[in-house]
């Protein structure tokens, strides 16, 4: 049965499950939100859009791939977002403004049920906002090619497996050093850093806690 707004908006009620379960298994220890707001120079706001709606009764997200760049997030799959500019009123209105230009649907019709923990992300000096919104359909997409390699419209419950939970080296922090961390094989891409923490903290919250890694079950 498809998520309703209400289901949504109840399961991420205060406190959130947070997404340590999972930061614990990326090798790479992250500065708190309060910590990362302290850095000088002050580190850029940014939000992201994590859309729930259903396709044929069955709830889907849309999860996109940047393009190939000179950029810590060259051609990683994240959910679609972006900075706050100056004329964002909050950033609830980045997340909104940003889906549009970089997926081409309108955001006219999305219920905003809620919010994710915020995460810092020291390698591009920002802290996001994970905007949680629901729609009944998903408008016409038109994604802006300068931004968006690939558009994928995932089954949630694809999101929601336990065996999709794997590890692999990354280069990453901001020594750029090899390190073991945890992601998420989302039909043969890699989902890993902040938009599989967000996964993790969203799972916790709709009842499917981080498994217990495969790699240290006996």
């Amino acid at each position: 049965m498809a998520l309703t707004p209400s289901a949504l908006r109840a399961a991420l009620k205060a406190p959130l499950p947070g997404y340590g379960s999972f930061t614990a298994l990326s090798g790479y220890p992250r500065p708190t939100v309060e910590a990362a707001l302290q850095a000088n120079p002050p580190l850029r706001e940014s939000a992201v859009l994590i859309l729930v709606h259903p396709v044929d009764g069955v709830d889907h997200t849309l999860l996109m791939r940047r393009p190939v760049y000179k950029g810590v997030h060259s051609g990683q799959i994240g959910f679609p977002g972006g900075k706050k500019e100056p004329g964002d009123p909050s950033l609830l209105a980045t997340a909104l403004r940003e889906f549009t230009e970089e997926t081409g649907a309108p955001t006219a019709g999305f219920e905003v049920v809620g919010q994710l923990s915020r995460i810092p992300i020291p390698p591009s000096r920002t802290v996001v906002t994970p905007v949680v919104a629901w729609s009944s359909s998903l408008g016409r997409l038109a994604p802006d090619r300068r931004e968006v390699a690939q558009l994928m419209d995932i089954p949630l419950h694809e999101l929601l497996r336990d065996d999709i939970l794997r590890r692999k080296p990354f280069a990453m922090g901001l020594d750029g050093a090899v390190r073991m961390a945890a992601y998420w094989d989302v039909r043969g891409e890699v989902v890993w850093g902040a938009t599989a923490m967000m996964i993790a903290e969203l799972r916790t919250a709709l009842g499917y806690p981080v498994p217990a890694p495969p790699w240290e079950r006996s």
